[in-house]
């Protein structure tokens, strides 16, 4: 399986799970508790991560990245978006400079 159909694979079962019952899904349970706790665990699995990376554990920061990513691909499904999503604005950017694409980017 390519590393992108895993990813989008990821997405279709989170998004199946969206609204399943929340005693035997995960995900169902998250999205029940609402945005506030999904943000929560996004935040929690940053701080894993870069725990992980202080200690210098390639494994852990690995399996916390794996952690943050998938909390982070719940958030997406929260709002009606996926990976192929994030996927399509990253290669709108490939060739610009982060700083020139910063600057593109009108301000809130």
């Amino acid at each position: 399986m390519a590393d992108k159909d895993v990813l989008l694979k990821l997405a279709e079962t989170i998004a199946a799970r969206k609204g399943a019952d929340a005693g035997t899904s995960y995900v169902a349970s998250l999205m029940a508790k609402g945005e506030d706790a999904i943000l929560r665990k996004v935040l929690e699995e940053a701080a894993e991560t870069l725990l992980a990376s202080k200690e210098g554990d390639k494994l852990h920061v690995i399996r916390e990245t794996a952690d943050l990513w998938f909390h982070t691909m719940v958030l997406l499904a929260w709002h009606g978006a996926g990976p192929q999503d994030v996927l399509d604005e990253l290669q709108r950017r490939e060739g610009q400079s982060g700083i020139s694409e910063k600057a593109s980017r009108k301000p809130s």
